[in-house]
């Protein structure tokens, strides 16, 4: 049981999460993620899920600069509807780093630690994600761009072939390699590329 090796390459974050300090879950309320946790939350890896957890890394770091992100202080809006697209799987990811949530989320402690009502969609934005912190008011607007990294143009007739039950061992394997292989590309070749994700 084991991930491709470049998923440890991945660079992780640290957060804080005064929650996880509070209930003596983490010291200090530092707790690292890294791409591995958001392939674990989503149950498999993809560009969606890669470029979700690209989004929000460089999004959280752009936002608090040499501090540590607070996580679960951090409201997050989505400019498409949850039923939209993909927007379903990247709040899932976006959640887990920002530990924002939507109606079924945390709703605190006497007031405090609340991360309900902290995920919204259908919002009017200049982009595809806004990331605001609570502390300040501060926000940053996100925008995927996975056009960057195109595909391998072996991989949608591969996919086709594996969706129609072909049990070929060779283009089996293929075709999961190939797939990673832009995860592989999204992920360390791309990951400080402006192009791919747009802050703004």
């Amino acid at each position: 049981m084991g991930f491709p090796a470049f998923f440890a390459q991945v660079p992780s974050i640290v957060l804080r999460d005064r929650l996880a300090d509070f209930l003596g879950a983490a010291a200090g309320g530092l707790i690292e993620y890294g791409y591995a946790d958001a392939v674990r939350l989503a149950g498999h890896s993809c560009p969606t899920v890669a470029g979700s957890y690209l989004l929000s890394h460089r999004a959280l770091r752009a936002l608090h600069g040499e501090e540590t992100p607070l996580r679960g202080e951090i409201a997050v809006d989505f400019r498409e509807a949850a039923e939209a697209g993909v927007s379903g799987v990247m709040a899932a990811v976006v959640g887990l780093l920002t530990g924002a949530a939507g109606a079924g989320g945390f709703k605190g402690l006497a007031g405090h630690f609340v991360r309900r009502d902290l995920l919204r969609f259908g919002q009017d934005l200049p982009g595809d994600i806004r990331f605001r912190r609570l502390d300040n008011g501060q926000s940053i607007t996100a925008t995927l761009q996975l056009a960057q990294v195109p595909a391998d143009p072996r991989l949608p007739s591969l996919l086709r072939r594996q969706l129609a039950g072909d049990d070929d061992p060779d283009s089996r394997r293929l075709f999961a390699s190939l797939w990673q292989d832009r995860v592989r590309r999204i992920l360390l070749d791309h990951f400080d590329d402006p192009r791919l994700v747009v802050l703004a």
